[in-house]
């Protein structure tokens, strides 16, 4: 079986072929930190979540990079007398990862705040002016779009038909259409937003963070870019022109998931019609939010309803219920026959077309009909197999009612708690990748001696608790 993704650059499905399958490289354009995570936040998250799970499943090792964007118009905007911008950006900050936690969404790997690589943006925005791509212009400089032929490739538009890029004074642009690399200082902003660069003093543009981390993190060419449908153009579409015009490979596939909707209207701060994600968590257990949201294909756009929740809550229920029979009956058999955790083939064959999560689903529901139906029956081999095959398929999917996190309540305290523990497993796995037998040991005992046990599998590392 081959992995198939939608490439939104190419506009199909094509077969993912990774640049080196001992690593699978990845970067998601995470958060602009001016106010608190909605649902839709956390929907985008999640799909790339499970995209990095089903990965990490096919290939074993992920480097998975989601940034953090703390410097920015909007940033700037919201901050007051009482609260700096940076101040502001950090504490945002800290929602969304707190409301990522909740729902099971693992730590990236790296998670760099833009305002962390700006030496990297200033030697990238020199690259483009040597190479004829950008050019200063009264404290500003701006990327020169008609000096790239292939402008306009990843949402395949003319030029011409173009609106003017409006993230930028317009008073030092050639052309409307070119966009800010570096806003130079401006009186009505704080000094604290300002860095020093080789065109005076300023800030960069949006759309130079992210090719500038991603090539810090990730090297200048690297697998999968991902974000959200509404990122595509002007921001994805910036990047990819940047970073090709400076010489850099850049990402081989482009991925995009669908949006929340209200009532077939994209979900969005600016149109004020967004869900917080505290007062849906408020609400809701963080296990039906994650079924909820994983429920839709991720290319699609979702119409969040109180009927969303009620549907998940009732199909985790189910799963449950089945889970919770089968140990308590089984447990009781006579025999201690094992049956190895291996991933269904027609769950594999959902996760490999592009992340059928819909169709995946179907099948953890159906193995879990048939399961009941063995149990009623008695027939204690077949219970097992179905069993062992819910198990493994919810575990991947990271809706597994019996994982510590989802037992002990969810919740903000369990949601660290699987952070850190999720952290150090990545911490120890690229320790053995190098053979660094050490540090693994010494990780090891660490998680160890903190009363959790790991369980290596072919889907990866588990944890428990020895307590239960």
């Amino acid at each position: 079986m081959t992995l198939r993704l939608y490439d939104t650059k190419a506009q199909a499905l094509r077969d993912f072929v990774p640049l080196d399958p001992a690593e699978i490289t990845v970067y998601v354009c995470g958060p602009t930190v001016q106010s608190g995570p909605h649902i839709g936040h956390l929907r985008g998250a999640l799909s790339f979540d499970i995209l990095r799970r089903w990965l990490r499943h096919r290939y074993g090792r992920v480097t998975f990079v989601r940034n953090v964007t703390d410097i920015d118009d909007k940033v700037l905007a919201n901050a007051t007398d009482l609260e700096t911008w940076w101040a502001l950006a950090y504490r945002m900050e800290q929602q969304f990862s707190r409301a990522y936690a909740e729902i099971g969404i693992l730590p990236p790997t790296y998670e760099p705040r833009a305002t962390g690589s700006i030496p990297q943006m200033l030697a990238l925005i020199e690259r483009l002016i040597q190479r004829g791509h950008a050019y200063a212009a009264a404290g500003d400089v701006y990327f020169d779009v008609r000096s790239w032929p292939s402008y306009g490739e990843l949402t395949r538009q003319s030029l011409d038909a173009m609106e003017p890029a409006a993230d930028a004074d317009p008073r030092g642009k050639r052309d409307p259409r070119d966009f800010a690399l570096w806003k130079g200082a401006k009186s009505e902003e704080p000094e604290s937003a300002t860095w020093e660069s080789p065109w005076g003093p300023g800030r960069p543009g949006w759309h130079i963070e992210c090719s500038a981390m991603s090539r810090r993190y990730l090297g200048p060419a690297f697998d999968i870019h991902g974000g959200g449908l509404d990122l595509r153009f002007p921001h994805h579409e910036n990047e990819l022109a940047q970073s090709a015009a400076a010489g850099d490979g850049f990402a081989r596939y482009w991925v995009h998931n669908g949006l929340v909707t209200v009532g077939d209207q994209k979900m969005s701060k600016s149109l004020g019609n967004y869900l917080l994600a505290a007062d849906v968590l408020r609400e809701h257990d963080p296990l039906v939010v994650r079924y909820a949201l994983a429920a839709a294909h991720y290319r699609s756009s979702l119409d969040i309803t109180a009927s969303s929740f009620e549907e998940a809550s009732a199909a985790i229920e189910r799963i449950r219920s089945f889970l919770e029979r089968a140990a308590r009956t089984l447990a009781q058999a006579e025999d201690d026959t094992v049956v190895a955790a291996t991933v269904p083939d027609a769950f594999a064959v959902a996760m490999d077309d592009d992340l059928n999560v819909p169709q995946a689903l179907a099948v953890v529901h159906e193995r879990v009909r048939q399961g009941n139906t063995a149990l009623d029956a008695g027939e204690k081999d077949a219970a097992r197999a179905a069993w062992a095959d819910v198990a493994v398929c919810v575990g991947i999917l990271g809706i597994d009612p019996e994982d510590p996190r989802w037992r002990s309540g969810g919740g903000a305290e369990a949601a660290a708690l699987d952070a850190l523990v999720h952290t150090m497993i990545a911490q120890r796995a690229r320790a053995r990748a190098e053979k660094d037998w050490a540090s693994a040991d010494r990780i090891r005992d660490a998680i160890a001696a903190a009363g959790v046990v790991l369980e290596d599998t072919a889907d990866g590392t588990h944890w428990s608790l020895t307590n239960g």
